[in-house]
């Protein structure tokens, strides 16, 4: 192995596997060292999202709410099942199956595209050169011309209530339960505490979420996030807001929760805790001493829009860095910068990022919320529709939710787009493309959809937005 690269990325997570992949594709020698070790010792590149987090987690979503639909739903379709069980090692092996395929298959591209992975800890000690320690602890110091930051990040931990592995753990080991919880206990009403709330509920667990803020989904448009707590409600789920988790003590019956609200001081008594309350750049033991890259006392890498840290070519990119912890963004980046490094034109639109839960319903959007649009001062139009007449959601007995587009009434340009319900993660990408390519509600409005089919609630909000629907009362 040479010890000399055009660029050496650190980390093998969506941010850096990409970055290395297209660095090679433009034709530069690459390495790329990724530290992931799983809880059984194995090696995997893919980072969190293909190992602990966005794989993983979907794979559960999906076997879960089969599940659940089998024992609630199916009976409308007039498929009989009789008594439906369930055998979560099953669904466990299937959901590790997937994910060795995923992480396996990046082993595979890395070969295809001359990208020399190196799985182990790197270490950047400046002026181009990092140090490389392999599982065994052996040390070897590589150079590049250029290096990229790619490192990731790793669940909050709560210093009143820290990970035992057991009872109270983060994300990662809230995956691997081999026997279904009574009570669970979710700290934290994010994407990650609902996703992992839904699973497990829709597995039979009594599920409590306990959220510190006092609103529900406050990143999310309003309208969408109220109408997301009632359809959650329905289901069972318990969620309380401006609940502030003060410690956790646990025994061999469980963990008691102790926690503030406007109420006083209350206790809940659970099985398990999964903490979700955000994540933290995984900084700590990424740069030497003196290399001159900035890091802010929250652990993120400073950096400008095209990634650059202010030390000549060291690029930080992903979850190191600002702006939302998405791993879509961060493989965006990561190609951003490859072709940057390589004299190419790139760029990143961060006005145009989707965000997705996925839970049942599904809940996305991209652009400004209408409380942005109105602080924004913008003279703005709205147009939803419900997917309740869209026939295709009704053949597929999930008909609950909206689309809701809002648009400059100076310019009729879409500048935010909100989904909540069946399949709202894929129904995102058309408004994503028509943001992207500064689509007007007209142009959605003319251009024909496909029926039956649930990309119709799309057509519909945007003939809305000028009192035009036609499958829908105009307000």
């Amino acid at each position: 192995m040479s010890d000399s690269f055009d660029v050496i990325v650190i980390g093998g997570g969506p941010a850096g596997y990409p970055a290395a992949i297209r660095a090679a594709q433009n034709g530069l020698s690459v390495a790329c060292i990724d530290d992931w070790q799983n809880y059984d010792g194995s090696r995997a590149f893919g980072g969190t999202c293909l190992n602990a987090g966005c794989i993983p987690s979907k794979a559960l979503l999906e076997s879960s709410e089969l599940f659940h639909r089998a024992q609630e739903e199916f009976g409308a379709h007039g498929i009989r099942t009789g008594g439906v069980t369930l055998d979560l090692e099953t669904m466990q092996s299937r959901k590790a199956g997937i994910v060795k395929q995923l992480t396996g298959g990046i082993g595979q591209l890395f070969k295809a595209n001359k990208v020399t992975g190196l799985q182990g800890r790197g270490l950047f000690l400046g002026d181009g050169k990092v140090e490389f320690t392999d599982p065994e602890g052996e040390k070897k110091t590589l150079s590049a011309t250029h290096v990229i930051l790619a490192a990731g990040s790793r669940p909050i931990e709560l210093p009143s209530m820290p990970f035992d592995e057991e009872q109270i753990v983060d994300s990662w080991r809230a995956l691997e339960f081999d026997a279904v919880p009574g009570k669970l206990g979710v700290i934290g009403a994010g994407v990650i505490g609902l996703e992992l709330g839904s699973v497990w509920k829709r597995l039979g667990a009594e599920v409590t979420v306990l959220e510190a803020m006092d609103s529900f989904l406050p990143t999310a448009d309003a309208q969408i996030a109220r109408d997301a707590q009632r359809q959650f409600k329905k289901q069972g789920m318990d969620i309380r807001l401006g609940a502030k988790v003060q410690g956790a003590k646990t025994s061999k019956k469980g963990v008691t929760l102790s926690y503030e609200d406007k109420d006083g001081a209350h206790e809940l008594r659970v099985d398990k805790v999964i903490v979700c309350v955000g994540r933290r750049p995984c900084s700590e033991g990424l740069l030497a001493e003196g290399t001159g890259v900035e890091v802010d006392a929250r652990g993120f890498v400073a950096v400008d829009e095209e990634c650059r840290t202010g030390v000549e070519r060291v690029w930080a990119v992903g979850d190191l860095v600002r702006g939302p912890m998405l791993a879509h963004k961060a493989t965006e980046e990561g190609v951003m910068v490859a072709d940057l490094i390589a004299g190419k034109i790139a760029e990143v639109n961060y006005e145009v990022i989707p965000s997705v839960i996925y839970t049942a319903p599904e809940i996305a959007w991209v652009g400004k919320t209408e409380a942005q649009a109105k602080e924004a001062g913008i003279d703005y139009k709205v147009g939803t529709f419900p997917f309740a007449p869209n026939g295709r959601a009704k053949a597929m007995e999930q008909a609950a939710g909206m689309v809701k587009l809002i648009a400059n009434k100076r310019d009729d340009s879409i500048i935010g787009a909100h989904v909540i319900g069946p399949l709202a993660g894929e129904l995102i990408s058309e408004l994503v493309v028509a943001m992207e390519f500064q689509a007007s509600i007209e142009d959605i409005q003319r251009t024909i959809h496909a029926h039956p089919t649930l990309a119709e609630a799309i057509h519909e909000a945007a003939l809305a937005a000028d009192g035009k629907a036609i499958h829908g009362i105009n307000r």
